[in-house]
C-alpha cells in the first residue's frame, strides 16, 4: 500500500494533512516521494532550527545513540545536566525541568505557578490569566489555559481557575487581577492565534502587576523560544525577567523535548516526588539539544534579525500583501487572497509555508541559506500576485 493509504487506513485523523509525502531532505530543501523538491518555509513547525539532518546537529545525536539512548531519571545523566547549565547561562534562570513537548512544559509551568502560591499563601490563590487568541497546548488543562472559545467545547469538563484578558488591554488587566490570581501567562508574540505581537506597554503592565502583587509572570516560548524571534527567547525583546519559562519546539533540533526554567523566586518551588517524566531528559534528546543550544550566540541571532528584516522588505513590496507580523523568523503574511489557498499553491509550486488564522506563516530554519530564501520568496511572491 502508498504511504498516504497506510496513513488514511491505520493513522488516528487528527491531522487536516497536505497532500504530499515527504522523503528526505537536507538543510531547508526537501523531496517527497517521487522526487520533486520544495523550499522549506516551515521547518516543522518550527522544530528543525538548523534545518534537516544538521551535519552537527546528527554527529552530536549519533555519538550520543553509541553510548546509551535512555535511562531513568532515577539517575544522572551528563548531557541533561550540561543542557541545563547552558540554559540557565543563556537566560539566568535558575533550575529546568525538562519534558517531551509544548504542552507539558506548559502544563509544568502552570502546576508549579500554582504550587508556588499554596506553598507561600495556601489555598485560594490559584487562577491563573492568560490572553484572548492565546494557544498553550492540546492537554485537558493547557486548552483550559488557552483563550480561544473553538477549543472549549467537547472536551469537556475543562481544568477551571483561568480567565482571559484581551491582547494589549492594560485597563482589563489591572481589572482581573483579583486576589486569587497567582500568575499571568502569556506569548510574546501569539503563534496560533494568529502571529499577534504583544504591545511593549502592555508586556510592561504585566511586569508591574507581577511586582506589586507577587503574581508570577510566566511566558509560553514553546513556539517563539530558542533564536526564533532574533533573541534568545521572545521576552528579551520587551526588557522583562520572567518568573517560569515554557519551551519546545527547535530546543533539540528536530527530537521531542521540551522544558521549564525556573528564575529565582520559584527555583525550589520542584521537590521530589512533586513532578516527573519517563522520557524527559532523555540523553539523545539532550545532546541534539546542545548541538543546538551551543550555536545560538550574538553573532547567529544577528543573522536571524538580518534575515527578518530581509524577508519583510521583500513581502512588503508584494502586490496583495496587507501587512506582516511577528518577530524574527516567525512572521504572519495578511494577503487579500486567503492563506489556506496560498499555501495550497506554493505547494503545488514547491514551498511549504504554514497558516495561522487568516494569515500565511513563515517558520524557516534559523539558518536557512540566502538561496534557499530567495527561491522561496519568488514561488511566495508569484502565488500572492497571480
Amino acid at each position: 500500500m502508498e504511504t498516504k493509504e497506510l496513513d488514511n487506513d491505520y493513522v488516528a485523523h487528527a491531522y487536516g494533512r497536505f497532500n504530499v509525502t515527504l522523503n528526505n531532505g537536507k538543510g531547508s530543501t526537501i523531496s517527497d516521494d517521487n522526487g520533486k523538491q520544495y523550499i522549506d518555509f516551515g521547518s516543522g513547525i518550527g522544530v528543525t532550527a538548523f534545518g534537516i539532518c544538521d551535519d552537527e546537529w546528527k554527529a552530536a545525536v549519533e555519538t550520543q545513540l553509541d553510548k546509551m539512548q535512555h535511562v531513568s531519571n532515577l539517575y544522572y545523566t551528563e548531557p541533561c545536566a550540561r543542557l541545563a547549565k547552558m540554559l540557565c547561562d543563556k537566560t539566568g534562570m535558575k533550575k529546568v525541568f525538562f519534558g517531551n513537548s509544548g504542552a507539558e512544559a506548559n502544563e509544568g509551568a502552570i502546576k508549579f505557578a500554582r504550587k508556588y502560591s499554596y506553598d507561600k499563601y495556601g489555598e485560594g490563590r490559584s487562577t491563573i490569566i492568560t490572553l484572548v487568541n492565546s494557544f498553550h497546548g492540546r492537554t485537558i488543562t493547557t486548552l483550559a489555559a488557552t483563550g480561544q472559545d473553538s477549543f472549549h467545547t467537547v472536551f469537556g469538563p475543562f481544568t477551571p481557575g483561568f480567565k482571559y484578558c484581551p491582547a494589549n488591554d492594560i485597563e482589563k488587566l489591572n481589572e482581573m487581577a483579583t486576589d486569587d490570581v497567582c500568575a499571568i501567562m502569556f506569548e510574546c508574540v501569539q503563534g496560533e492565534g494568529g502571529v499577534n505581537n504583544l504591545d511593549y506597554n502592555f508586556v510592561k503592565a504585566i511586569e508591574k502587576l507581577a511586582k506589586e502583587k507577587d503574581i508570577l509572570m510566566v511566558v509560553d516560548e514553546v513556539q517563539t523560544g530558542n533564536g526564533r524571534t532574533g533573541k534568545y527567547f521572545a521576552y528579551e525583546n520587551f526588557d522583562i525577567k520572567p518568573d517560569i519559562v515554557s519551551t519546545a519546539k527547535g530546543l533539540a533540533g528536530g527530537l521531542p523535548m521540551g522544558a521549564v526554567l525556573f528564575g529565582e523566586k520559584v527555583k525550589d518551588t520542584v521537590t521530589p516526588g512533586s513532578h516527573g517524566s519517563t522520557f524527559g531528559g532523555n540523553p539523545v534528546c539532550a545532546a541534539g539539544a546542545i548541538s543546538i543550544v551551543s550555536r545560538i550566540d550574538d553573532e547567529f541571532l544577528k543573522s536571524v534579525r538580518e534575515k527578518s528584516e530581509y524577508i519583510k522588505n521583500f513581502l512588503m513590496n508584494i502586490k496583495g500583501v496587507k501587512s506582516v507580523s511577528g518577530m524574527g523568523l516567525m512572521l504572519g503574511v495578511e494577503t487579500q487572497k486567503d492563506a489556506k489557498q496560498i499555501a495550497s499553491e506554493c505547494l503545488e509550486n514547491g514551498l511549504l509555508v504554514l497558516t495561522a488564522k487568516t494569515k500565511i506563516r513563515l517558520l524557516p530554519a534559523l539558518n536557512i541559506s540566502y538561496l534557499e530564501l530567495d527561491r522561496g520568496l519568488k514561488i511566495l511572491k508569484e502565488v500572492i500576485e497571480k
